[in-house]
């Protein structure tokens, strides 16, 4: 490992090359702009990440001629670039983009990660951002680090040798943090619904945002939960804190929080730091199906942008503009189903903030289906829960309708009838 200025480590970076950026908040913004400096130098550099948090000026007009960024998952810093042709998006299961690494698919030139300082061992850590990074370090021609000391060092997959890094510069700057929901009575109302179906001793799995903090909220009565899931975030440790969440009854780890990255506030990144509690593993392994089936009552809750009344859900686009990604619902969704006593749940507002109904008797056109009618179980709004699983199409309509908000139901009901005919017979 050779300790230099920022300037001096992207040099390793060529025309033509494809570089990955580590993911999350993880994303090491001290590279990212020295390679940035050196667009007059560079052209047809192709970047590769997942959702990344910060700027994102390499994927802007002005750079078009230099860097050309293919998102397997598209965040906020990206969506208007995707949208005006200056980014792509890729679209594949969280879980297998390691292998686009490791089967040369997508072979890599060169990773810009950001990690903790090395133990006394000579062991770096790949902190809060393991996911698809691990697989990225391992198969990059180079590896240039960015070593921060308020990387928090986490037990798992993300260790990395200094023998292993070509390149590293220091800097100490703190890491984005996202957190500090305020819930709205229709959150909570539906994290209410989704508890509901939680048992005493189910895993879980769930992502960040309102909707995620309100269903944790709600579980401080509950017994025995155990954690195996693509993220967590701040809203986990009460429950920890509380010995609601103590893993006692998985069999995959059990006594373990299982994840690969996390997002959250200061508070969440000291929780995870050297805590060997917690196991921030491969996402190729953490959402494998095969490995999430093998937990007991595992519990999925995963959101949408809409549903239809079949219950195909659109989770990654508004019509054809693209806006997150397919990222690992359907891992969840199906492993979820696959589980002993397993149920698999799609929670969303019956609304947007504007009113229009996200209980939709079609997709809009072009929009993306992550999740089939066929993998549905459950549907939660705030008017309750629709359980699909089993019921025919239909069947299906009458029991979305019911979680539909009231304003938009008479609407459902007539696209349903010319749909499906005589609905209520």
């Amino acid at each position: 490992m050779r300790k230099v200025s920022a300037e001096e480590a992207v040099k390793v970076i060529k025309s033509g090359d494809r570089v990955f950026i580590h993911s999350i908040a993880a994303a090491p913004h001290a590279l990212i702009d020295s390679m940035i400096a050196r667009a007059p130098e560079l052209e047809d550099v192709e970047i590769v990440q997942i959702h990344t948090e910060g700027e994102a000026k390499y994927a802007t007009p002005e750079y078009a001629n230099t860097f050309r960024t293919h998102a397997m998952f598209v965040g906020a810093n990206l969506r208007k670039a995707v949208r005006e042709g200056y980014a792509d998006y890729i679209p594949v299961f969280l879980s297998e983009i390691p292998s686009l690494f490791r089967r040369k698919i997508l072979p890599l030139n060169v990773a810009l990660v950001q990690v903790s300082p090395p133990d006394k061992h000579g062991y770096c850590s790949l902190g809060i951002a393991v996911d698809v990074s691990a697989a990225a370090v391992q198969t990059a021609d180079f590896v240039v680090a960015q070593i921060n000391p308020n990387m928090p060092r986490t037990h798992g997959d993300g260790l990395i040798h200094v023998n292993k890094i070509d390149y590293c510069i220091d800097v100490d700057t703190p890491l984005s943090e996202q957190g500090g929901n305020v819930l709205s009575p229709i959150e909570i109302t539906i994290g209410k619904h989704c508890a509901e179906l939680i048992d005493d001793g189910a895993t879980l799995q769930m992502g960040i945002g309102a909707i995620p903090d309100a269903v944790l909220n709600a579980l401080t009565n509950h017994r025995n939960l155990g954690i195996h899931t693509e993220m967590f975030s701040d809203g986990l440790i009460p429950l920890v804190e509380k010995g609601v969440v103590n893993g006692v009854k998985k069999k995959v780890h059990p006594g373990k929080i299982v994840g690969s990255f996390i997002m959250g506030t200061k508070k969440l990144y000291e929780f995870v730091d050297d805590n060997p509690e917690v196991l921030l593993l491969d996402v190729a392994y953490v959402n494998d199906t095969a490995v999430i089936r093998r937990n007991p009552k595992v519990t999925a809750i995963n959101s949408a942008l809409e549903v239809d009344l079949t219950g195909q859900v659109c989770a990654d686009s508004i019509g054809p503009v693209q806006y997150s990604g397919v990222g690992g619902q359907m891992d969840f969704m199906r492993g979820a189903s696959l589980s002993e006593g397993g149920r698999p749940i799609i929670a969303l507002p019956s609304t947007t903030r504007k009113g229009i109904s996200r209980i939709v008797s079609f997709l809009k056109e072009g929009a993306g289906v992550v999740t089939t009618r066929a993998h549905v179980h459950y549907i939660v709004t705030e008017y309750g829960v629709a359980r699909l699983y089993g019921k025919s199409l239909r069947q299906r309509a009458k029991a979305m309708i019911n979680i539909a908000h009231p304003n938009h139901r008479e609407q459902l009901e007539k696209e349903a009838n010319e749909r499906f005919k005589h609905l209520y017979k």
